[in-house]
């Protein structure tokens, strides 16, 4: 079964990661949520990672501020690393940059919306997970579908 494992470097982390974990789990794939830091507990975060990689995973991070545990999760393991940083209203333009400049080596991706690193985790778990496959294909249909019922409702097509 495909996974996600969601990293939070909080507890107040959690209601963002569970935006996420909500969609995840309309596509049928399963969802781990942890708490572990990547400055504060890097061996419990360490442990964490290598819990899981052997299996067929995507990691999600979720972590504001100084973001390190993108980074650093992405530099532990050979597998997909999304980093999703929680908005705040405090500097969130500012502690972005600690998401979007990495060192050489170190790539997660970054997503700024829970809906969108719920999808590119879906999509990246399709790519050997023919249920998730048409799940993600249903999803995408049906928003193309509100599309065009907003085009309709205002008498343009």
């Amino acid at each position: 079964m495909s996974k996600v494992v969601i990293i939070m470097g909080s507890k107040s982390d959690v209601d963002w990661a569970k935006k996420i974990s909500s969609l995840l789990e309309e596509f049928g794939i399963e969802v781990v949520m942890r708490v572990s830091s990547a400055h504060k507990t890097p061996l419990r975060c360490h442990e964490i990672i290598k819990e899981y990689e052997g299996e067929k995973v995507v990691f999600i991070t979720v972590a504001g501020r100084s973001n390190a545990l993108g980074g650093f999760t992405d530099a532990q393991t050979h597998c997909p690393v999304i980093s999703c940083p929680p908005r705040s209203d405090r500097l969130w333009e500012v502690d972005i940059y600690s998401s979007l400049r990495m060192p050489s080596g170190v790539a997660p991706l970054v997503i700024t919306e829970a809906e969108g690193a719920a999808l590119a985790a879906a999509k990246i778990l399709a790519l050997s997970d023919d249920r998730v496959r048409e799940r993600v294909k249903e999803y995408q249909a049906k928003m193309r579908q509100k599309i065009f019922q907003a085009d309709e409702e205002l008498g343009s097509g």
